[in-house]
């Protein structure tokens, strides 16, 4: 049987999304003068067909389909963003010059989301096939043996982060793939070089941006009072970045959260969500629902998260598969990346990149994308004992 837990953990977080995209949404629908119900009914639909979907795919056998899917997903997304610049644009939508979704029935779906959970399949079908654990190698050898990857990765960086101008997507990549290397049996040494180097690439394609550069000062002239009082006088004063104003979104996203104290606002009592916070039922979505649910609201929610996060790495524990364990490892780091680099944004700890919270924030193609993935894992689950038994 498919583990119900995660399953219904999945289930719950949808349906948060659905009311957060209804009560949210408000101020946008009155500026562009849509239907009160306009948002919520189109997250509704796709919340149902993402149920739909994960229930499917848990009942088939995984020796047969994962491997058929994950790898349908990673050559299928990259043969889309490879040809999304050269389509015409009734067919894409282009936002800031850069064309990251693909038009269908009426609704627009982004191919990076789905191509997310196809590499990762590709990295533990291949990572599972190639590595093991690092023995007696040393850093050199490791690398060597991880080149092949490496070049894969930079493709991706290539399409991801210059052809469609999203470095969120790549830091959250990028870490994924350096964990799930670790989970494979890199060493400690080689796991670490990886970090650093992959900080070094973070750095770089920051400084290759005018407008990430302004992310950035914009983010350290919020943080910098804290962190420079670490520091002597003589070096924070070189540190320090003159800006008087309070970054415009940071500001009213701690506001927002501020303003809801404990117990909250109430359901559609939130102000921040009038104008004065954009986006907040997209890459937002947090500080909306701790105005209007308050600190208590914003605890259940984590506490789900984490929840579904630990029936996801129990399926990887529970599995003698390598390449299930794998992937459900790096479908559960996926999430959990998506949910850090956005909670820390929105409370001003790192610079926002734009990723939405895995099931809440509105939007079908990550809520599709998404929910294919756990279909993947409760997959992998029909074949594990996920019952716990007493010590003998």
């Amino acid at each position: 049987m498919p583990d119900k837990k995660l399953f219904i953990l999945t289930g719950a977080l949808i349906t948060i999304g659905i009311i957060l995209s209804y009560t949210l949404s408000s101020y946008v629908v009155l500026l562009l003068g849509y239907d009160d119900f306009h948002f919520v009914l189109r997250q509704m639909i796709f919340g149902v067909l993402s149920i739909l979907i994960m229930w499917s795919l848990a009942q088939l056998d995984p020796d047969v389909w994962l491997h058929r899917l994950g790898l349908l997903l990673f050559f299928g997304g990259m043969l889309l963003m490879v040809t999304m610049p050269f389509m015409p644009s009734y067919l894409v939508s282009e936002v800031g010059g850069a064309k990251r979704w693909i038009k269908v029935l009426g609704f627009s779906l982004a191919p990076v989301e789905f191509f997310k959970v196809g590499f990762v399949y590709f990295l533990a079908w291949s990572f599972s096939r190639k590595l093991g654990h690092h023995g007696d190698m040393g850093v050199f050898a490791e690398l060597k043996r991880f080149l092949p990857y490496a070049f894969i990765f930079i493709l991706v960086m290539f399409l991801i982060a210059f052809m469609q101008n999203d470095l969120g997507q790549v830091v959250v990549l990028g870490l994924t793939l350096v964990f799930m290397l670790f989970f494979a049996g890199s060493s400690f040494k080689f796991f670490f070089t990886l970090l650093l180097t992959a900080l070094l690439f973070f750095l770089f394609f920051i400084m290759s941006a005018p407008h990430r550069i302004e992310r950035i000062k914009s983010w350290w002239a919020s943080a910098q009072g804290f962190v420079l009082t670490l520091f002597p006088d003589s070096i924070a004063e070189h540190l320090r970045v003159e800006v008087i104003e309070e970054p415009y979104q940071i500001g009213h996203s701690l506001n927002a959260i501020h303003n809801g104290g404990l117990f909250g606002t109430g359901l559609g009592n939130g102000t921040f969500k009038m104008g004065f916070l954009s986006e907040v039922h997209t890459d937002f979505i947090l500080s909306g629902l701790a105005e209007e649910f308050g600190f208590f609201g914003l605890l259940l929610v984590t506490l789900l998260f984490i929840w579904t996060l630990q029936r996801i790495f129990k399926v990887a524990n529970r599995t003698q598969v390598s390449v299930y364990y794998l992937f459900s490892m790096g479908v559960g780091l996926l999430i959990a990346f998506a949910f850090m680099i956005n909670a820390y944004g929105i409370s001003g700890l790192t610079p926002i990149k734009g990723i939405s919270v895995p099931f809440l924030s509105y939007g079908g193609s990550a809520l599709l994308a998404t929910s294919v993935g756990i279909g993947m894992v409760l997959m992998i689950s029909r074949s594990v004992d996920m019952i716990s038994k007493p010590p003998k």
